[in-house]
């Protein structure tokens, strides 16, 4: 899969939730986290960061929105409930992106939804915890960037010999013939 992505928080101040998303955006393979007008304590979000994001992943700090810089050609996308917002299954995810979710009990600040080149928002009838929308949305761009196979058709995955469904016992096999049996008519 070509291209990057980073996940970051503006002015989050719980720092199990920091904790929580950085956590799954190193299981998600992220390539960097941030953070903007932030309260995080390393410390406290390693109670729920228990990959230790921080020490395998660049994070990057920026006290204020003028402070935020992302690479050149990084695409930055605001996670909001938003009425201009695209739905996420609506959404096409740029090849290098940096996701950007709000705050706790609130939205993202004005002048950084102004900034986004991109805003989505997850398809709830509210807003859910800053680290489970970090997942949604990590997920889908997982999903859709080319990685797996098409889904197919009919219910289940691909076939794989010997994966999963072993064949019936005969027994089992045996009781489904004398069913059958059973249901045929006879005049």
């Amino acid at each position: 899969m070509r291209g990057y992505f980073g996940i970051g928080v503006e002015g989050i101040n719980k720092p199990f939730n920091v904790g929580n998303l950085f956590r799954s955006a190193h299981a998600f393979d992220a390539s960097f986290v941030f953070t903007i007008a932030a309260t995080y304590r390393r410390a406290e979000g390693a109670q729920t960061d228990t990959s230790d994001t921080l020490a395998n992943l660049p994070f990057y700090s920026f006290p204020k929105l003028d402070d935020l810089m992302l690479p050149k050609g990084c695409a930055l996308v605001g996670v909001e409930l938003h009425d201009d917002a695209v739905l996420l299954p609506s959404f096409t995810h740029p090849r290098c992106a940096a996701y950007v979710l709000g705050p706790e009990r609130s939205s993202l600040s004005p002048a950084l939804t102004a900034r986004c080149d991109h805003l989505i928002k997850i398809p709830t009838k509210f807003c859910l915890n800053v680290g489970i929308a970090g997942v949604v949305v990590m997920y889908d761009r997982l999903l859709t960037m080319g990685r797996f196979s098409p889904r197919p058709v009919m219910p289940g995955g691909p076939s794989l010999p010997g994966q999963f469904r072993k064949p019936p016992p005969l027994a089992e096999v045996a009781l489904a013939e004398r069913d059958g049996e059973d249901l045929v008519e006879t005049d």
